[in-house]
């Protein structure tokens, strides 16, 4: 429930959370657009926006490493968070207004964490998240309450689906000077 003005949109209010990465979620509503019909050049447009908008007004804290304490982007969501045999539908645009094809595994690790925290769900309770772009489908879910530095925590179990889209040989020749690598002096 953080208070954030996001240049064109005005006071918006965003959760953070962290997954693997930090996050700043909320509803696409607040920013006039809908997760699920709006164009997704305007998504990622208002995502990027939130994301700067909360880089410059909040800082984050890593309890054990200040190297990940930032925000990584936005999961503009439907604003379904309460538990729901229906899915939740969100697009993740993260790093360099790159937009993930799937709901995100650490998005919904964070998301899931959140929505118990605020009491929205219950331990085990497994929800589906749907990505707005692709359709795909993961499922997760809060599985133990713990403590994570001085911070509440919990451990949550997020499972999906996913293909190979090619593989790679590396080939290392045994007159190459630099075949195990090298470093900077």
């Amino acid at each position: 429930d953080l208070a954030i003005d996001v240049p064109g949109h005005g006071k918006v209010v965003v959760d953070i959370g962290y997954g693997g990465t930090f996050y700043a979620f909320l509803s696409a509503e607040q920013l006039g657009l809908d997760v699920c019909s709006s164009k997704t050049k305007d998504l990622v447009s208002a995502a990027s926006t939130v994301t700067e908008a909360v880089k410059k007004q909040f800082k984050l804290h890593h309890p054990e490493s200040e190297d990940l304490a930032f925000l990584y982007g936005t999961i503009l969501t439907d604003g379904k968070d309460a538990f729901s045999e229906e899915p939740t539908t969100n697009i993740c645009v993260f790093a360099d207004e790159q937009v993930d094809r799937s709901p995100t595994g650490s998005g919904v690790t964070a998301r899931i964490a959140l929505q118990y925290h605020k009491g929205l769900i219950q331990l085990d309770q497994t929800r589906t998240f749907r990505s707005s772009t692709t359709g795909s489908m993961f499922t997760g879910k809060a599985v133990k309450a713990t403590k994570f530095g001085d911070y509440n925590a919990v451990i949550v179990e997020v499972s999906g689906e996913a293909f190979y889209t090619g593989t790679a040989t590396f080939t290392v020749e045994e007159e190459d000077p630099l075949k195990y690598g090298f470093l900077f002096k």
